[in-house]
This record gives structure tokens, C-alpha cells and sequence, in this order.
């Protein structure tokens, strides 16, 4: 899987929403499309693009498939954007270390 086709499927809003859904637990197709506006066939098509994404995996019960959010699918998008985070937190330490020492500079005293 890669970041860019997880984010790609995602950019549709009934996958989000199909998505966030399935964040509440594994369901059935049929149960996924209740309350979709589109038909159980579309729903299908869009599971399809989140299991190729990555995203979401698929187990047999039964006659039906159950889908579920596939947790290596949403850690590698987790790890991911934590870099960005790591990188705006340790931006933002440096600008405050900069700062004090900007103010210490200002007063006479020493850090």
C-alpha cells in the first residue's frame, strides 16, 4: 500500500464515509449501504478501492463478506503523517529555544 493511493481513496467522500463506518466495527455490505446514497453495487466498487488502498480487509460469514478497517493499512498512514508532527514539534522547540535565547540576549542574563 502506499500513502498515495490510501489518501486518494479516501478523497471521495462516500469512501470516507463508508470508511468511518467501518471505524465502528466490521459490517457486511448490505449493512454499509443502508442509508448511502448510492446502491449496494457502489458500495462494492468502493470497498474494492479502499482493500486495493490498503485500507480495509474482507473475511467470508457465511453467503456474505465482512469488512473491516485493515490496522496495518491505517498505521502506515499513522506513521506517516506522525513524521510531519515530529517535524512541527521539534520546528516548534527550536523557535522557542531561539526565542530565550533571543530574550536572554535582550535582558543580560544567562540561559
Amino acid at each position: 500500500m502506499t500513502n498515495a493511493l490510501a489518501f486518494a481513496a479516501l478523497a471521495d467522500p462516500t469512501r470516507r464515509e463508508v470508511f468511518e463506518r467501518l471505524a465502528r466495527g466490521p459490517l457486511p455490505v448490505g449493512e454499509l449501504a443502508r442509508g448511502l446514497p448510492v446502491s449496494r453495487p457502489a458500495v462494492s466498487q468502493h470497498l474494492k478501492v479502499l482493500k486495493e488502498a490498503g485500507l480495509v480487509t474482507d473475511r467470508p460469514d457465511g453467503t456474505r463478506r465482512v469488512y473491516q478497517i485493515d490496522p496495518q493499512g491505517l498505521g502506515q498512514i499513522r506513521a506517516w503523517l506522525d513524521r510531519f508532527w515530529d517535524e512541527a514539534l521539534e520546528a516548534f522547540k527550536a523557535e522557542v529555544e531561539r526565542d530565550d535565547d533571543t530574550q536572554d540576549t535582550e535582558t543580560g542574563n544567562k540561559p
